[in-house]
């Protein structure tokens, strides 16, 4: 917290360190749970060069992802150029209290925990890590061109091959790295949700599409919507999974209508999202949310279904306007550099899985020589039940969550 310091009630600032390669909503609610647990929230963002050395390839740019993690609406700053091992030293450059990570673990090219000095000084505290969602599991989806991703539709035998297989080393799976299944709840929506309606005085204006792989190009186009008002209210609409098929075709899109959801509701500039929202803007839905203006980027707007114009409404009240973001970055461009680095990328979630599964092994030797040793007839610790027995198991369950 700027001006703030550590040790005074209230502050918790801290930078938390970012490896994200591809910014999903896995990162937005960790995100989210650290800027819950104190005041100011600070992302470190690490360096292309830095990524390169410690994971493999990065998907998007620095400077894309600077500006990807900047449009999360619970940051409040970013540190560019971040250090992958974060020290004290870097908490007491940004004048922060502790740093937050989720509960996976994150290893430099060593194999060394980046947290090891801050969580023995005790300026560590972790969040969940969200279930369904990994880079490792939208990478396949981008590369097998299946479409059992979809809401509605059931898996097929290419898919679950690459649940089980995407990544996968020859000693089996990380629980951080694997891929599982991702099941939307209401308590999440709320969790993401902006809850706040229109006031007088606002502009409500209104977008559409399939914002998948939510990404910078995105990001621009609604930043500049987001100018077009002194008090904008930007409600996104999202299409379903298959009408975003029927119009963008191949295996489209990556990102079922749930995971979607949340990406979008992330980000600063946008207050609501329509799940599902019908592909023509129709006199209904504009006005059901008294809608003034209705934007759209400078992709190609294809034909409803009957050959209509979906913007067919909205242009007859005169209020859709053209927008242009000023990027070129699309969700093709996206699925062609991860093709284009396939076997980069996994060669390196192999290699990250295989670092995660060594420590993983030390974490269980060290806990069987702790359970071991407290067994042990000269330990006395099979002797009694007294509460020094008892306290040294608990110690033993403690360092082993601190291990894993």
């Amino acid at each position: 917290r700027p001006g703030g310091g550590r040790g005074q009630a209230g502050a918790a600032a801290r930078p938390l360190r970012w490896d994200y390669d591809m910014v999903h909503y896995g990162h937005s609610n960790q995100l989210r749970q650290a800027r819950a647990m104190g005041d100011y929230l600070i992302v470190g963002v690490h360096t292309d060069e830095e990524i390169a050395k410690h994971k493999g390839p990065p998907v998007f740019t620095q400077e894309e992802r600077y500006k990807m993690v900047q449009a999360i609406k619970w940051v409040d700053e970013i540190a560019p150029g971040a250090p992958y091992v974060t020290t004290l030293e870097t908490l007491d450059k940004y004048n922060c209290d502790f740093c937050v990570h989720g509960d996976d673990i994150t290893l430099t090219i060593d194999g060394k925990d980046t947290y090891e000095e801050v969580k023995t000084a005790g300026r560590y505290r972790e969040c969940k890590r969200t279930q369904g969602v990994s880079t490792t599991d939208l990478v396949g989806r981008m590369l097998l061109m299946t479409k059992a991703h979809h809401s509605n539709i059931d898996e097929d035998l290419d898919y679950r091959k690459h649940t089980d297989n995407f990544g996968k080393g020859p000693k089996g799976h990380s629980p951080w790295t694997g891929v599982s299944q991702f099941l939307q709840t209401s308590q999440k929506i709320i969790q993401f949700a902006s809850g706040k309606e229109p006031q007088p005085g606002d502009t409500i204006i209104y977008v559409a599409g399939a914002f998948d792989l939510f990404h910078i190009g995105h990001v621009d186009f609604l930043e500049k919507v987001h100018q077009l008002a002194e008090r904008p209210y930007i409600i996104a609409g999202l299409h379903f999974d298959q009408e975003v098929n029927r119009y963008k075709g191949k295996n489209y899109p990556i990102m079922n209508i749930h995971e979607r959801t949340l990406s979008v509701l992330a980000c600063r500039y946008v207050s609501e999202v329509v799940i599902g929202a019908p592909y023509a803007v129709t006199a209904d839905l504009l006005d059901h949310f008294r809608v003034t203006l209705v934007c759209h980027g400078m992709t190609e707007v294809v034909s409803d279904k009957d050959g209509s114009d979906p913007y067919e409404e909205p242009k007859r009240r005169g209020i859709f306007q053209l927008v242009d973001s000023g990027s070129n970055l699309t969700t093709d461009l996206i699925v062609q550099r991860i093709i284009k680095n396939r076997l980069e990328f996994e060669a390196r979630n192999q290699k990250k899985e295989a670092k995660e599964l060594a420590v993983l092994e030390t974490s269980r030797e060290l806990m069987l020589g702790s359970w071991n040793a407290a067994a042990s007839p000269s330990s006395g610790g099979a002797k009694s039940s007294s509460r020094e027995d008892s306290e040294q198991g608990h110690r033993c369950w403690c360092a082993q969550d601190v291990l894993a």
